[in-house]
């Protein structure tokens, strides 16, 4: 009798054990590790050994990267830049006053620095030279806008120029001698203000008045300054103020308001000033017809319609 039963199937599975083809991943990654890090240092070292002015050229060409193709020159290659730019023969003369606004934040920092030291230079010399120190309270120093503002003030007491003259007295001259080397300290250029008080001359404005008085004594005070050392050409500007800017809090007649003002000037201020009378802004005028179409004002076609005239209605 055959065994009726189904046969018995064995079916053997071998595990199979997942493949570690990972093994060498670890090594490539450190490799691009220690490059970047020998790729580090190397940039580390470079900047360690660069002068200053290469630096600063090289992180202008990463503020405005397209500046140092149009750089200022005859020809985009004229350039001081160390990323040389641009083709040589390609004229800049369109873009070559392009405005560098860092640049210019820069200049401006760097002139508010040079004229706080100087500031500072003559507030110390108020305490240590015996010459100033029972001076202290003839001389303010502001900081405005154009500069740094050094105003020498007169005294019932201890008036710094002969009466209603330019003739300067010597304690005035003594501050102006003081005053001389901390001048030539800086590069920056310096305008001279004469003011005087309110009081009148007898022939008023028709004659010799508070207006020639004001600028024979600021140029009194330049001549003295330069008398003392100071560097030609220093000197920009001599104003006579008469008696058109008082002391805040101070009565025009008082006197106080006659006084010097020597303001140590900003680059913006000295540009500012040598605009004023630039050849390139002159109107050259070769005959009346061209002085009479300079100031007339131009017309406008209103202007022509407001000529036309307009029937009455009765």
């Amino acid at each position: 009798m055959k065994d009726s039963r189904p046969p018995i199937i064995v079916i053997k599975k071998k595990k199979k054990h997942a493949r570690h083809d990972s093994h060498g991943a670890w090594k490539i990654a450190y490799a691009d590790f220690m490059t970047a890090m020998m790729a580090f240092f190397m940039v580390m070292w470079l900047i360690s050994i660069a002068d200053p002015q290469k630096l600063e050229s090289l992180a202008d060409y990463f503020r405005m990267p397209l500046r140092v193709a149009l750089s200022p020159g005859k020809y985009q290659s004229d350039t001081t830049n160390i990323i040389p730019g641009g083709k040589a023969g390609r004229k800049t003369e369109s873009i070559e006053s392009l405005p560098n606004p860092s640049m210019s934040h820069k200049n401006k920092d760097r002139d508010r620095k040079a004229l706080q030291g100087i500031k500072n230079k003559i507030e110390q010399l108020l305490i240590t030279d015996p010459r100033l120190k029972s001076l202290r309270p003839h001389l303010f120093l502001t900081m405005i806008n154009q500069g740094l503002r050094i105003q020498i003030v007169d005294s019932q007491q201890r008036p710094m120029f002969l009466k209603g003259s330019a003739v300067i007295e010597p304690y005035m001259a003594e501050i102006l001698h003081a005053l001389t080397p901390i001048l030539n300290d800086v590069p920056n250029k310096m305008s001279i203000a004469g003011h005087t008080d309110n009081s009148p001359y007898v022939t008023g404005e028709h004659g010799f008045s508070n207006w020639e008085l004001s600028t024979q004594r600021a140029n009194s005070s330049r001549r003295e300054l330069v008398k003392a050392g100071l560097v030609e050409g220093k000197v920009l500007r001599i104003t006579g103020m008469s008696d058109t800017m008082n002391m805040k809090d101070v009565p025009s007649d008082a006197p106080e308001n006659r006084r010097i003002s020597l303001l140590i000037l900003t680059h913006d201020a000295e540009d500012e000033i040598e605009k004023e009378n630039h050849e390139d802004q002159a109107l050259v005028i070769t005959d009346a017809g061209e002085l009479q179409r300079a100031v007339a004002p131009q017309s406008t076609d209103q202007d022509e319609k407001d000529k036309k005239p307009t029937e009455r209605k009765e």
